[in-house]
């Protein structure tokens, strides 16, 4: 079972009143939480929040359901992000432009999701997990296939398909990860490398489309 954003904009849209009020506090306390280093349950966020756990579980069915909710919170402008620009560079530039700082606003948080993530893989591979719904992570595949569209026509589709793949291993937490915790790189710089590989990786995909033509 997988958690869309889409249920979770129906779920806020229906929301009015003290429901929405409930609904905004348990998404504020779990984003305290995960922005100190944890991910939490919905039970814990329910006694955090001085909400009960009935209550909580309406609206945040499982945790996967509630990390989900957070990080589309968290991720804010970049679930908006959009471009016109007909140049497949100017439009990658101007999305990691847009998103990491704003990632490295969110980092505990997005840390967090992503140890959920894991953790949900290391249940999965000892067969522990259950019925636990799974947390979802792929926002980026369509943002990037966004960014890329102005190579429709001059790139292959499968080398395009490929681009978007590496891009995402230069867009998104686990770039901070390496570059901050690894690299010992401020937020600036790490953002500076991700922009230059951004950059390198469009021009090389352009250059090969050429060289085959």
């Amino acid at each position: 079972m997988d958690v869309s954003r889409q249920q979770n904009e129906t779920a806020r849209t229906a929301e009015r009143g003290p429901r929405a009020r409930t609904r905004k506090l348990m998404l504020e306390t779990a984003t305290r939480l995960m922005q100190s280093g944890i991910t939490p349950s919905v039970s814990e966020v329910a006694e955090a929040a001085e909400v009960s756990r009935a209550t909580a579980y309406r609206y945040f069915p499982s945790q996967a359901a509630l990390v989900h909710a957070v990080v589309d919170e968290a991720l804010g402008p970049i679930l908006d992000w959009s471009s016109d620009s007909p140049d497949a560079h100017t439009r990658v530039a101007d999305l990691l432009a847009t998103a990491m700082p704003r990632i490295d606003e969110f980092e505990a948080t997005f840390k967090a999701a992503l140890k959920l993530s894991l953790d949900q893989w290391a249940q999965r591979q000892a067969g522990t997990l259950g019925n636990e719904p799974l947390f979802t992570r792929g926002h980026r595949v369509g943002l990037l296939e966004s960014a890329t569209a102005p190579l429709q026509g001059t790139v292959p589709p499968e080398s395009r398909e490929r681009l978007a793949q590496a891009l995402s291993l230069v867009f998104g937490v686990e770039v901070l990860v390496v570059l901050k915790d690894i690299w010992g790189l401020t937020s600036e710089n790490a953002q500076s490398v991700a922009e230059w590989a951004a950059k390198a990786l469009v021009e090389a995909a352009i250059q090969e489309a050429g060289s085959v033509a």
